[in-house]
């Protein structure tokens, strides 16, 4: 996750997207934009500084501690030389769909895609679906 001061803001979405230079990965962030909004059927909020796109929110606590964190359900965000995007599930569990996948790389809650053009938007969307149905409090 992005850090513990990340919170959702009240920036634009849209300037974000806008403000993407380049024009390929741009187009890749509109598309994860639309897709995820329609299997969330949730509007998207910026988290942080650090430009995050989030869908939902739900809290939770790290392990020994009192303090009640925020964070979104599913999100993404565009960087120089991927996207990530961020489920709230361990995602290593999902072996065959991750063959499926096609060219990317994972964490325990992140994928790492080079570009939309790499990989089976079709598993995403079902990767996406679980990750909605995992910790749901939107």
């Amino acid at each position: 996750m992005a850090g513990l001061v990340t919170k959702q803001t009240n920036k634009s979405v849209k300037a974000y997207i806008d403000g993407i230079e380049n024009k390929a990965k741009r187009k890749d962030a509109e598309m994860l934009l639309s897709m995820i909004q329609k299997i969330t059927g949730v509007t998207p909020k910026v988290w942080g500084d650090n430009f995050l796109i989030g869908y939902g929110k739900y809290t939770y606590r790290r392990k020994n501690s009192k303090e009640e964190l925020e964070w979104f359900n599913v999100g993404f965000a565009v960087r120089k030389s991927k996207i990530t995007v961020y489920l709230t599930f361990d995602i290593s569990q999902e072996e065959e769909l991750l063959k499926e996948l096609g060219k990317c790389k994972w964490g325990k809650g992140c994928l790492y895609i080079n570009k939309l053009a790499d990989i089976d938007l079709n598993v995403l969307k079902v990767l996406i679906g679980k990750s909605t149905k995992s910790q749901w409090h939107g």
